[in-house]
Parts: structure tokens; sequence; C-alpha cells
């Protein structure tokens, strides 16, 4: 038997399960793993600036391909801690990361020694395996789980933490009959799919909800065929959106009290069945379940066991991958439709269709400072359908769900139920990694983009281009919309006088930034990156064109930074039949001529 370090024999492990590119920041307590990856020499690594931001990088490379796991390395203490948010947004939203952690020697890990924490305990909530290997012969074992626990059943995150004794240990291991162990996955029967097609035929206007699970099972195609087949509407999620294209008939837009369209809402108000496949009721698609769930029957398609319930019990619910559950719907559909047992949806569809036509929220506004809502205006005319969008949490994050465009599965980025600030940045870096050929957009708020900019060095180090569309008013946006109820607006500006900016002329009406305060222009030039500011909406689409351009010359992140009026109220309310809207809506095609179905 081969005998080797117990970090090489890791490094093996991880090429045979398919990794090849880590993202992280050697220290100490790492470096015997840092030097199997150097002896390797086949693995790409990303030197991140923050350990924060190597977990949503690696949460990023996850997302933006089908079979891809992303892999972050630390070293002991701080850059397990700081690995904790990555952890928590990825157990959120079901996306398989791998953290790699250093750890003190076996025997000090009692005596509080220098950086030495129980990373395992701290992880453990918010991972499916957290475990400190004590024993050099458990190394290969535990890597083997780590991989078949993160693609069976619910994805989800796995921290491996890895003493300095532990990885320099001597074992046996022979790489070359190395196996990844079976994946599990729970498969929904032809009998489930037959009552749950009996239930939704009981009903007279039926609606698909599409959720992030069947992105993670890599089944749109199966999603859209469904829908075709049975001529029924789909409401995808925030975290199902790209499972069918925008444009498609039968997409009638996204519900909830935020990152919803006026006629996805209406649409599942006007609906008597509800058949949700790999989504979970989140209460920002839901509201309030009394309005959600009135006068309708809901069957539930989840691939974790205990979903089934837990936000509401539904009529019917069914234990399945999303792919697997669709496999079997579309197998059924099929037979009925041959058999023209299938029931007429199309005057159901028509006034689903008729909502989507007329229920616009306006974007072409003309006002200096520029309102956010004609920045996604421009964006849809700059962006074609093979754009993937990134973003996270924030008045930004909620206007472009409203405005923006997406024709394809991960094609549309976010942290849903976490949303952490910084997220953006280095989960972009992530996507860009995955796909270096595609033309990635990400979009924040100031304050999202200042929480982890020095990542922005990283794109630069490594020539990771994207666009990064700035939106700067200078606040806490979505925090200050919701101290309205509150009667206050404290602690939420992010504006003053900054003394290192200057008035280009006499009367300092063409000062850059005055009085919003951080220049983002000079930040993002001193990491290496490109940057363009705008102030007149007229200036929006030639700087995204002229951003495009500079990708390709430059091979750096690009910022486009917008500056917005100080306070834009997004549409938002706690009801899905109770959304504020703060502006007029669409009256014709001028008022929102990159609507998907345009006015007359």
């Amino acid at each position: 038997m081969p005998t080797m370090r117990a970090v090489d024999a890791a490094v093996a492990i991880l090429e045979k399960e398919g990794v090849d590119t880590l993202f992280g920041l050697p220290g100490a307590a790492i470096n015997p793993f840092y030097s199997a990856l150097r002896k390797h020499g086949g693995m790409k690594h990303i030197l991140a600036r923050h350990v924060e931001g190597a977990s949503h990088m690696a949460e990023g490379y996850t997302r933006a391909k089908a079979g891809n796991i992303g892999v972050c390395v630390g070293t002991s203490g701080p850059a397990g801690t700081d690995m904790i948010t990555g952890l928590y947004s990825a157990s959120a939203d079901s996306i398989p990361i791998l953290c790699i952690t250093g750890q003190a020697p076996v025997a000090r890990l009692h005596k509080e020694d220098f950086q030495a924490i129980n990373i395992a305990d701290i992880a453990a909530p918010l991972t499916k395996m957290a475990m400190t290997v004590l024993e050099p012969a458990q190394v290969p074992g535990a890597f083997q789980q780590a991989f078949h626990l993160m693609r069976s059943g619910r994805p989800g995150p796995v921290l491996i933490d890895l003493p300095f004794d532990v990885q320099m240990a001597q074992i046996e291991f022979d790489p070359d009959t190395y196996e990844p162990l079976p994946v599990y996955q729970p498969r929904a029967t032809r009998a489930q799919a037959a009552k749950a097609l009996d239930m939704l035929a009981a009903s007279e206007r039926p609606v698909l909800v599409a959720g992030g699970g069947i992105i993670n099972a890599d089944a749109a195609d199966l999603l859209v065929e469904l829908a075709e087949t049975l001529n029924v509407p789909v409401i995808p999620t925030l975290m199902g959106w790209g499972t069918i294209p925008d444009d498609h008939p039968l997409m009638a837009g996204m519900a909830g009290l935020q990152t919803s369209h006026q006629y996805g809402n209406a649409t599942v108000l006007a609906s008597d069945f509800v058949f949700g496949i790999g989504n979970r009721w989140a209460n920002r698609h839901t509201g309030g379940l009394d309005t959600y769930r009135a006068g309708r029957t809901f069957v539930h398609v989840d691939i974790e066991p205990t979903q089934i319930g837990r936000v509401f019990a539904p009529d019917y619910g069914i234990v399945s991958d999303a792919g697997a559950a669709l496999e079997q719907l579309v197998a059924v559909a099929k037979e009925r439709k041959a058999a023209g047992e299938l029931a007429d949806r199309a005057e159901w569809v028509a006034s689903c269709q008729e909502r989507k036509r007329t229920m616009h929220r306006r974007t072409h506004f003309e006002d200096i400072p520029i309102k956010p809502q004609r920045v996604y205006e421009e964006m849809n005319k700059a962006f074609g359908p093979e754009t993937r969008y990134v973003s996270t949490i924030g008045l930004s994050q909620i206007a472009a769900a409203q405005f923006l465009h997406v024709y394809k599965p991960r094609h549309w980025i976010n942290a849903g139920q976490a949303g952490p600030l910084g997220w953006t940045l280095p989960a972009t870096l992530g996507v860009c990694v995955a796909d270096p050929d595609a033309t990635v957009v990400a979009l924040s708020g100031d304050y999202d983009f200042q929480f982890m900019m020095e990542e922005l060095a990283v794109g630069a180090q490594f020539n990771l281009p994207y666009i990064h569309v700035l939106v700067n008013n200078a606040y806490l946006g979505l925090i200050r919309q919701s101290q309205r109820g509150f009667e206050m607006d404290y602690h939420v500006q992010l504006s003053f006088d900054n003394i290192n900016t200057h008035s280009t002329v006499e009367d300092g009406s063409d000062n850059p930034i005055k009085g919003y305060g951080v220049d983002h222009v000079k930040l993002a030039e001193a990491m290496g990156a490109k940057a363009i500011r705008v102030h007149d909406p007229e200036e929006l689409l030639p700087a995204l064109e002229t951003a495009k351009k500079m990708l390709v010359e430059h091979r750096v992140p690009v910022v486009v930074e917008v500056v917005l009026e100080r306070v834009t109220n997004i549409s938002m309310g706690v009801e899905i039949d109770n959304v504020v809207e703060f502006e007029e809506l669409a009256l014709s095609a001028a008022d929102a001529p990159t609507a998907i179905a345009l006015l007359d």
C-alpha cells in the first residue's frame, strides 16, 4: 500500500471528487495542506483578501455550474470563524461548499493554544458535517464522507478541520483505487406523480411554483416541459428565477412582498391550486399565510423530508429530488396529453398573460440625480439573455428582481435567505472563475460594496473581468425604508463631505460625489480595477457599453458607479395583496420600454 502524508491523500481525493479550483488564504496551521497543493501542481488557487470572501467565492463557484463544489481554505482560529457567514449563506440556500481549516496540534487543543478554537462545534449548526479529524488515518474517510453528504439529499456545506500534526502524519492510502461514495437522492414514484396531477386536474386555475431546488437538480428544462405539456403558468421564486425564461408565454411573474411583480402576485391571488417544486415557502414569497393560502389547494415537492409541513401543511407532500419528481410528472403528463385527458387551460393562461402585459411598474424617469428604476431599464438594454447577474440584498437587489430580465437557470445568483452584506463582490469572482467566458454583472448598493471591496484586488490580480453596477445613494436604503414605520431616519446615512474630493468646475456642480462621502471610483482604481461614474440617466447606456469594452481591453473588474437620488422607496408590503407602490405605474410602452410584455 502506498504511504503518504495525510494532506497529500486529501489533495488526491479532491482531484478524484472533481475539484480543480480552491479559494483561500494560507497560514501557519494550514501550510502543510498548501505544501500538498504545491506538490500536486494541478489545482488552481485563488488568493482571497479575506477568508469570508473566500467562502463566498466558493459559493459563487458552486452556484455557477451544475456539479461544481467550491472549496475554501483557511488557517486556524479566526480563519474558521470568518468562514461562518459563508457557511450560513450556503446552508440557508442549500449550496454545497467545502471549508478546510488548519488547527493546532491534537495535544494542544485543550490548552488554549494560539489560534486554537473548537471550530467544528461552532460550525456544526450550519453544516451537514463539521469535523476536527483527530486521527490521521481518518482523513481519507472524512473527505469521502464530506463529498457524499454535500451531494446527497438536501445539498449543503461541510467543514473539515485538520490539526497540524494530523496533516503531517504518514498514512497508507491508494489514490488509484479511490472511488466517491454513491449519492443518495429520494425519488418520487409514478403513483405520487399521478396523484399530484389528479389534484391539479381538479382545479381551474393552477400555477406551478418553481424553487431553487429545480436549479440545484439541473432540471429547469423538465420544469418548462411540464409547464408546456400541462399548459400551466409558472411562478418562479427568487431562488428559482431563470428556471423558465422571463419571455416565455407561461412565465407568470414572481410573487412576494419585495422581489415580485404586480402581475405575479395578482396571478397567485387569482389561482386555486399551487404546486410547489423545490421551494421552501419563504416568508418573503408568501407574506401572511392566511392571505397566501386562502381558497387554494397546495402540493409540495421537496428533497428534505422535514421541509414538508415546516411552514404550513400542504394538502399533499412528496419527498423527492426536484429533477426526479419532474421526470415522473412529465412522463405521466405526456401520457395524459396523448390520451386527450388534460384540461384546456387556454382561458386561464390568457388571463395571466393579460396581467403580465398590463401590470408594469414605471422605469423611465429622466430625473437628475438618477432614479434607480432607470438604471435597470438601461441594464436591460445593455445586457442580453446570456448575462449572469449576481446580487445579495438591499433596495438595489429588490429593484433588480422587479425590473431586470433573466432567461436561464444560474443566470440570477443571489444569497436568498441569509443575504449577507458584502457577499456580492466575492461571489461574483467565484462565478467568473467557474465561467470565465461569461458576461457577468454584479449589482450592489454602496453599503454592500463597501463591506468586502478589498476583493476587487483579487479580480485584478487574477484577471477576473466583470461589470459591477454600484448604485450609490449614500444610505442604508432598505433599513431607512423600514424605519419609516418608526418615523425615524436613524444611523442609516452614509453621506458626508469628503475633504479629498474637489469640484471640477467653479460652481461645484460637477463635484463627483459632493455630500455622498466615499469615492468609490478612487477605491476601485486603487484596487487595480477600472471605474466609471454616472450622474445623468442619458449617460447610463454609453457608460455600460464603455464598461464592456474595458473588460475586453483590461481583463479586470469594471465598476460603474451610478449616483442616485438620496431617497427612493421601492415597492414592497406585508401581504401579497397589499404591496405599497410609491411611484405611478406604467401607462404606456414609453413608461416601461424594456418590459417583457410591452403595453400597447
